[in-house]
């Protein structure tokens, strides 16, 4: 095994670990974590497949999640509550000096993870509203 291929499958192991880490932390914290678990085992499993294994279970666990997250006109509107918060208190991060980690660089992340939860709910949505049309 040349330097080149394990390079590459170092950096494909460091790059999944840390997306797979970020998603499980997500599963506690708000956030799409299943969505995020999904992701750091697709790109482990291109170097490694002995976690393809994992990747329909979790895809499955994943897509039921993000349906069930709009099924219900409650769930809808906490988790449209949430972006909101992310968008606002990226803002308050970014404009108020005095916030622990303050800054454009923490708001702004805040501000892409609501539009992200925005563009997941859209998603989630029309894959529900798809279903019941069948």
């Amino acid at each position: 095994m040349g330097y080149g291929k394990s390079a590459k499958r170092g950096m494909v192991l460091l790059a999944g670990g840390l997306v797979l880490l970020a998603g499980i932390a997500l599963l506690i914290l708000p956030g799409p974590g299943m969505l995020l678990v999904l992701a750091g085992l697709l790109i482990l499993a291109r170097e490694f497949p002995a976690v393809d294994r994992y990747v329909e279970p979790v895809r499955d666990r994943a897509i039921q999640a993000a349906e069930e997250s709009v099924r219900s006109w409650w769930r809808l509107t906490g988790s449209i509550l949430t972006g909101l918060a992310l968008i606002g208190a990226g803002v308050a991060w970014g404009l108020v000096e005095e916030l622990p980690f303050s800054g454009w660089s923490t708001g702004s992340g805040l501000i892409l993870s609501g539009f992200i939860l925005f563009g997941l709910l859209y998603w989630s949505h029309r894959r529900v509203k798809a279903g019941k049309a069948k």
